[in-house]
């Protein structure tokens, strides 16, 4: 694979969907949600196991991938030791991999921090789109109610445009596409502007710009049959979206994958990505548009 013919390469349609194989006692339900989203976007599947093969390994897959309904003659698998991320990134590449699937726990210790290490560890470096699957279903999960964060950036029509393409194959009906308008920066805004009347008028006008944002990108990304409901909600970047898309139980949250690759800085300060990372508050799709 030349992988220089990654950049620009749109984020959708789905040609290879990969999902990493741990042996946890969700595995089976984790094939069984990969194959399932491999058949509805007619997807080629790639199972990617980090660790060596072995004969135990390899008869237990053959056993999980038959009662998850997957052949395995009809779908490749690469099993390869070593660094987990540094791995993925590879195969990823080398395999023009569009969405990985990773699974995320939060009952085993051990699993929770392996699990949890390497979809943060993805999700600051990967030329993909990553789906996070909280509880992943054998029947496949139900994707009926879908968030897409409306943040303004260059990458945010290319994510809901995606939404909008995974939406139209697991058969949503509604997406809610959902802005968040940071609350400190709100007062000190309003601050400026002087009496009680003004500052009310420009948090008025201000909201009215941020909607007339989301009305030309749902224009721009032409929907078709799927319904869009336009929602601004004021909080802190990634922790109000969260919060908004667990108590409204979404099965789905979409956002844009990070502009630039995380350091130590932003695990001391938290901000958007890592607040959804550390709760997670329903599946996520995190969309690398590629574009950057």
């Amino acid at each position: 694979m030349d992988n220089h013919k990654l950049k620009g390469r749109p984020p959708f349609p789905f040609e290879t969907i990969g999902v990493l194989v741990v042996f946890t006692a969700r595995l089976e339900e984790v094939l069984a949600e990969a194959g399932y989203l491999a058949k509805i976007h007619g997807a080629r599947l790639l199972l990617i196991h980090i660790g060596r093969q072995t004969p135990q390994l390899k008869t237990t897959l053959e056993q999980i991938l038959e009662r998850s309904g997957i052949k395995s003659g009809e779908t490749a698998i690469v099993w390869q030791a070593g660094d987990p991320i540094k791995i993925l990134l590879e195969i990823c590449k080398q395999n023009s991999v569009d969405l990985l699937i990773l699974e995320t726990i939060r009952r085993e210790k051990a699993l929770r921090y392996y699990l949890g290490s390497v979809a943060r560890g993805m999700s600051r470096t990967a030329k993909c789109s990553l789906l996070l699957l909280t509880e992943p279903q054998r029947g496949g999960t139900k994707f009926s109610k879908i968030v897409v964060s409306g943040v303004l950036n260059p990458k945010t029509p290319l994510t809901f445009c995606t939404a909008i393409y995974f939406a139209e194959h697991v058969g949503a009906k509604e997406i809610t596409l959902v802005t968040e308008l940071d609350q400190p920066t709100l007062a000190m805004a309003t601050a400026y502007t002087g009496t009680a009347d003004n500052a009310s008028l420009f948090l008025k006008q201000f909201t009215n710009e941020e909607a007339d944002k989301l009305h030309r990108m749902v224009d721009r990304c032409l929907p078709g049959e799927i319904k869009i409901t336009e929602e601004i909600i004021v909080g802190r970047q990634g922790y109000a979206i969260g919060q908004y898309a667990k108590n409204c139980n979404a099965d789905l949250l979409a956002i844009n994958s990070p502009d630039t690759r995380y350091g130590i800085i932003d695990r001391i300060f938290t901000h958007d990505m890592e607040y959804i990372l550390e709760d997670l508050p329903c599946n996520v799709l995190i969309v690398h548009s590629r574009i950057s």
